[in-house]
């Protein structure tokens, strides 16, 4: 039972954290620093969402949809209030958190299409996934859900460093088995070929399973039983919980669906519910956490992949717009870090992170080695983040979304961001004092937004051409209009 890393690390409980306080002379002033020791080698615990607007979390202010659990791991950990992935959409985030680079640099920055086996893509091999470097340093690792990288077998999941998963391969999946099996076995019956990948059955390691759960009950299950598996091992563990829930088809179970009789609009309804349900599971997989005596020692992280669908019933309040744009409520998510006496309790982080750091971040922690090779986008921020400090001061973070015939971008750097959306001007926010990007300031300050523009231009320099679209009309588009035309894009005012 892991009895060796447990007395280790009730020697650093015993001790709680070593502060070390030093004292720096500045011109007028001493400032004291303090330097925490984490313990190695955690086990690491990602809940990713999908979909979820920002504040459709109650730590995030949400009034009409209840999430007990996670709220207590918020409110006992610490959240972030600005926390971002580095794309819009789920299949370029995602791919961001596995290898740590944005995705446009390797050729990924549109989704895999549905049933992507028929064309045979998947991230680049020549990526090692965050999974690969920690299952080298002797983490167990898993993935319940979500893939949507790749769905041959080259790309499958037990080939970038899962030991075991259980769940569907493509961008998104129905949620009650009685109902897609149908479907599945109707079609598979009248000898179709290819069928939607929403219906195909789900699997476990590459063999298919027959589920009877509803797919959130299900995926929180699975993650419960790999924990169980997982603490009666020596080694730590590396757990990505991928949910699909609150994404399309907005589906929820009637007993979660009666706690929201309230929200009079159906689609805010049935989306209500689906969060429920993935609250539900979270609280589930801390219970075993607690049970199997693994919750002082793992690190929680919960986010979102991108922004809520307003759509499909998601708020982003109070940030602009979401799911699919460079505004800030695309790409700017809930986030919280969660590991007893080590992450700060019932604190806020107000400095940019973005998903893009958990890769060295998490070899950090794990005391893991990454390639020489392996080329990175992102920052280890874990002692900045536990002495309270901006991992990315002067930095610039990146998002970029490609449409027919033009592009969106947003630029963050400190305080400012620069946006060009929709064929628009360029425009300037101040991102501190106006989170909602309501005033523009680029005729008060061309000089910055002038910066920004030409810092965006560099870095569209390091992309390459997509490798695939996510339908085959965006791919001829693309050709036709000789994308991505980032000459017209950075065009300075």
């Amino acid at each position: 039972m892991k009895l060796l890393n447990r007395i280790k690390f009730s020697i650093y409980i015993f001790s709680l954290i070593i502060i070390s306080c030093t004292s720096t002379k500045t011109n007028n002033s001493t400032v004291k620093t303090s330097a925490i020791v984490t313990p190695k080698k955690p086990n690491i615990l990602v809940i990713l969402a999908d979909d979820l607007g920002y504040s459709d979390v109650g730590f995030n202010g949400s009034k009409d949809i209840q999430t007990p659990n996670l709220d207590v791991l918020a409110k006992n950990g610490t959240i972030f209030t600005s926390a971002y992935v580095s794309h819009p959409f789920c299949g370029p985030s995602r791919t961001s958190l596995m290898t740590g680079r944005y995705a446009h640099k390797i050729g990924a920055q549109f989704n895999l299409p549905p049933n992507s086996e028929t064309i045979g893509e998947g991230i680049s091999l020549k990526e090692t996934f965050i999974s690969k470097v920690l299952q080298n340093s002797g983490y167990q690792t898993g993935i319940m859900g979500k893939w949507h990288l790749g769905a041959v077998q080259k790309y499958h999941p037990n080939q970038r460093g899962f030991n075991d998963f259980y769940g569907f391969l493509g961008g998104g999946h129905s949620y009650f088995p009685e109902d897609y099996r149908a479907k599945y076995e109707a079609q598979k019956k009248n000898g179709k070929k290819v069928i939607f990948e929403y219906l195909l059955p789900l699997e476990h390691n590459g063999k298919e399973v027959r589920e009877t759960e509803y797919i959130t009950d299900a995926l929180s299950r699975e993650s419960a039983r790999f924990i169980t598996d997982a603490s009666k091992k020596n080694d730590p563990f590396f757990l990505y919980v991928s949910y699909n829930a609150p994404h399309t088809p907005l589906e929820a179970k009637e007993e979660d669906l009666k706690l929201f009789q309230h929200i009079k609009d159906k689609k805010r309804q049935t989306y209500a519910g689906m969060v429920y349900a993935l609250d539900r599971g979270v609280g589930k997989i801390v219970e075993t956490l607690k049970t199997t005596g693994e919750y002082e020692n793992t690190l929680i992280i919960f986010l979102s992949d991108n922004g809520g669908k307003t759509t499909s019933g998601a708020t982003n309040f109070p940030l602009k717009e979401g799911k699919g744009s460079a505004y800030e409520g695309g790409y700017r998510v809930p986030m919280f870090f969660h590991w007893p006496n080590i992450v700060p309790s019932g604190k806020t982080f107000e400095h940019p992170v973005t998903a893009i750091d958990f890769y060295p971040t998490f070899a950090h922690l794990a005391d893991a080695k990454i390639p020489d090779d392996k080329e990175l986008d992102g920052k280890n921020i874990w002692n900045d983040f536990l002495a309270g400090k901006n991992s990315h001061e002067d930095d610039n973070i990146f998002v970029l979304r490609h449409r027919n015939g033009y592009s969106d971008v947003g630029i963050r750097k400190n305080q400012w961001k620069a946006v060009k959306a929709y064929r628009q001007k360029w425009k300037l926010f101040n991102i501190v004092d106006d989170l909602g990007e309501k005033n523009d300031l680029s005729k008060q300050h061309p000089q910055i937004l002038n910066k920004l523009i030409e810092d965006g231009e560099f870095w569209s320099r390091t992309h390459i051409q997509p490798k695939w679209w996510h339908d085959k009309k965006t791919g001829i588009d693309w050709n036709n209009d000789q994308m991505p035309h980032f000459d017209k894009t950075f065009k300075l005012p």
